[in-house]
């Protein structure tokens, strides 16, 4: 047999390297791209400027063009506008709005119009799949009530309405299979009013919501009590979803799953995806709707049965948040744009950018997983199949304890396989699509079973 010059072999071996198919690869690089290119500038730029309206309570001036909420959304408006004048129109930008009058919440002193800014950037395969990145438009002195006094909300919530708008201008360069939605939200400190109208909104006009990604003060790394951490997170998500039927909270006593809904499974994708690739960072998965007692403007699509997480900051400074800017007993109080770190917002912006992208190139999720290999060997599922040209799928499974998916086997383009020797009482298990550009849907936990 004639051998071959080394110098060949390694030649064709460089060859063979360079031409392997996207799905090969373990990471997309367009990811990384995506983290460089989010600036920590131009969120200093934007909450500096969001910071600059004085107050943007929901019921503060609407006329002024420097000073209230009116003045605030109208900014944020233009810069979509530019983003999308800068992309050749990729954005559609609209007013999505609800009129609340006191008799809809004891936080309302008077009647005045929620004003959210979306923007639209439509996808070329799935344009009715939308996942969505919010900020919260508004911010509130110490007095809910009062809409006049200064309250710049610099980190709550300027920090998560200017992060939604630089992923916009850094997504905004790239084509997605499904739609993505950046969109300021108001009426937050009042009662999720503009989270609830446009859930309901997107309920009425049947979105296909992959999930929403709520950002919520990602600005300060320095806690109230004295705790300094630039790179520690919070990714907040209830168990299961409150819709869900009697049926189907019968049949979790049985088959388990009271920690896999939806909203659970998209913070595990998040976090997966951020150890992957942004190492630096620590993510934690609070296996809570939200804060102790409180709320924030993902539960609104959570209510309405979509997915949805709280993505902020590990360590809060309660001295900055809901306060009048005063000083008292040397303590300074209220929330400056001297309390909030640029390059920390900067992370938690890239966090939320390459999940979008993600989840924009992942091919949809599969339905009707189902599950079987009761008193078997053996674990066997099945699905209906993905429409499109997918790789295949890969189906997770971990110990019923832990709180994310251990294991994994891509099974190539199948609607049903039987994972040999993993017996099912012992396990959790899940089934996700793979895209041939290697993005992978959000993890289906199985919602029946099959002999």
């Amino acid at each position: 047999m004639k051998k071959l010059n080394p110098i060949k072999i390694l030649f064709l071996a460089a060859v063979g390297f360079l031409y392997q198919p996207a799905n090969s690869q373990d990471t997309d690089q367009r990811l990384y791209e995506i983290i460089e290119n989010v600036s920590a500038d131009s969120l200093e730029h934007d909450i500096r400027k969001l910071a600059g309206f004085g107050t943007r309570n929901t019921f503060s001036d609407t006329v002024s063009e420097t000073r209230g909420i009116g003045a605030a959304r109208r900014w944020i408006k233009s810069e979509f506008d530019n983003i999308s004048a800068n992309c050749n129109d990729c954005l559609e930008v609209i007013y999505q709005k609800d009129h609340v009058t006191p008799e809809d919440g004891e936080r309302i002193p008077k009647e005045a119009w929620v004003v959210n800014v979306v923007a639209i950037q439509k996808g070329t395969k799935y344009p009715n799949r939308y996942v969505i990145m919010s900020g919260d438009i508004d911010s509130r002195a110490s007095n809910t009530m009062d809409f006049t006094t200064d309250a710049p909300g610099a980190n709550d919530n300027a920090s998560g309405m200017a992060g939604t708008m630089e992923a916009a201008r850094v997504l905004s360069k790239y084509d997605f299979e499904s739609s993505i939605i950046y969109v300021g939200l108001s009426g937050e400190e009042q009662g999720l009013f503009g989270g609830k109208g446009l859930a309901e909104y997107a309920k009425k006009n049947n979105w296909d919501i992959i999930g929403i990604l709520n950002n919520d003060m990602i600005g300060n790394i320095e806690g109230v009590d004295g705790v300094i951490d630039n790179r520690s997170f919070r990714i907040f998500s209830e168990p299961v979803p409150p819709t869900e039927t009697e049926q189907q909270r019968r049949m979790r006593r049985f088959y388990g799953g009271e920690v896999d809904g939806i909203s659970r499974q998209l913070a595990r994708y998040i976090h997966k995806n951020v150890e992957t690739y942004m190492p630096e960072m620590n993510p934690m998965m609070i296996y809570r709707l939200d804060r102790f007692g409180r709320g924030g403007h993902h539960r609104p699509f959570n209510d309405l049965g979509f997915a949805g997480v709280r993505i902020m900051e590990a360590h809060e400074n309660y001295n900055r948040q809901h306060q009048d800017i005063r000083t008292e007993n040397g303590i300074e109080y209220g929330d400056v744009v001297e309390g909030v770190n640029f390059n920390y917002a900067k992370k938690l912006t890239a966090v939320n950018a390459i999940n979008l992208a993600s989840l924009a190139w992942a091919p949809p999720a599969p339905e009707k997983v189902e599950i079987g290999g009761i008193v078997e060997p053996s674990t066997r599922l099945r699905w209906e199949p993905v429409e499109g040209d997918i790789a295949g799928y890969k189906i997770y499974w971990r110990d019923t304890t832990s709180p994310q998916w251990q294991h994994s086997r891509f099974v190539g383009d199948v609607t049903e396989f039987t994972l040999e020797g993993i017996v099912i009482d012992n396990y959790l298990f899940g089934v996700a699509a793979v895209g041939k550009n290697g993005h992978e849907s959000l993890v289906v936990f199985p919602s029946g079973t099959f002999r």
